[in-house]
């Protein structure tokens, strides 16, 4: 089946990543996992030619099995990973490892997942200190302060000048980890992917982005329910009759930023893909006042430490939240 040409970005090193991507966490179990593998088959056959995996999702092997069946040559599929919290220590051994996960000989981008490193215990994904009853695991994140960052992106960048992955760039960064990514480094990322919608608008870190040439995707594009059940989104659904959330993926598009929303519905993949309207300039400033700085991305573990609520170990002041 032949599709219209779609959205696009030019990334700051030439390349054009598909603007719209198909989210493809896939849940925690081993049989939620090989489910992926279904829906997102299907979203290659409905035109997707974008899929934003993880280290961390545990569905590297399903999306590299689903581009190869799908028969679509394996140029013309974006490929994005991730390397994990815990692999920060051994950055070249995990991009290894994501490409033998999917049996891909490349990826079309590989983002740092968060900026803190989690330690390194016996390769365990989210290591925990012992709960207050000393319950195994029953803690906080154990999270250490070598390497940096800045560090991790130093060997990033060798993979990457080793011709080993197309591009690279980061997620889950602020402005102010960026300003600090960027004293050091050599490659400015090609992209950071943060959780955007329009409760979660990042004015500031999208200004920064754009005068950086750093393209911004969204991760939890459509803000859920609260975003959906928002009287502003609704009334503008029903004028281009369609769903709340075609119309978050319409204001990303509009902003020049990119989104990988989720779904395992082939309906609503060629929704968000194919059926997106073309939003006003007021329509998308009417969309911008609807921010409120709101983070509704569950994350995992105890949510505070001094009064500061925490992300994976480090408090959103860490965070530059």
């Amino acid at each position: 089946m032949s599709h219209p040409e779609q959205p696009y970005v030019t990334l700051n090193n030439g390349l054009k990543m598909p603007a719209i991507g198909l989210g493809c966490w896939s849940g925690n179990t081993p049989e939620e996992r090989e489910s992926g593998y279904s829906w997102i088959l299907g979203a290659l056959k409905n035109g997707y030619r974008h899929l934003d995996t993880a280290h961390d999702y545990g569905t590297e092997g399903v999306v590299g099995r689903a581009v190869q069946d799908s028969g679509i040559p394996r140029e013309e599929v974006w490929v994005t990973t991730k390397l994990p919290l815990h692999h920060h220590g051994k950055v070249a051994a995990s991009y290894e490892e994501s490409c033998n996960n999917a049996k891909l000989d490349y990826y079309d981008l590989w983002l740092m997942h968060w900026p803190q490193a989690f330690a390194n215990i016996d390769d365990k994904p989210n290591p925990r200190h012992p709960g207050p009853n000393g319950e195994p695991d029953g803690g906080d994140f154990i999270v250490t302060d070598t390497p940096t960052f800045s560090e991790t992106w130093a060997d990033m960048e060798k993979v990457y000048q080793a011709g080993k992955v197309k591009t690279i760039g980061v997620s889950n960064f602020s402005v102010k980890n960026l300003k600090i990514l960027l004293q050091t480094a050599k490659i400015v990322p090609a992209v950071n992917q943060v959780e955007m919608h329009p409760h979660q608008a990042q004015p500031e870190l999208l200004e920064f982005c754009r005068a950086h040439g750093i393209v911004l995707t969204a991760y939890s594009p459509s803000g859920y329910a609260q975003v959906a059940s928002d009287p502003t989104v609704v009334a503008l659904a029903e004028k281009y009759k369609v769903s709340p959330a075609q119309i978050s993926h319409a204001w990303h598009l509009a902003r020049g930023t990119t989104a990988v929303p989720k779904s395992r519905d082939a309906g609503r993949q060629r929704a968000n893909l194919w059926e997106l309207p073309t939003l006003t300039a007021d329509e998308v400033a009417l969309l911008n006042t609807l921010h409120k700085d709101a983070h509704y991305c569950g994350y995992p573990g105890p949510r505070e430490r001094d009064g500061e609520k925490l992300v994976f170990g480090w408090t959103f002041s860490q965070m530059g939240w």
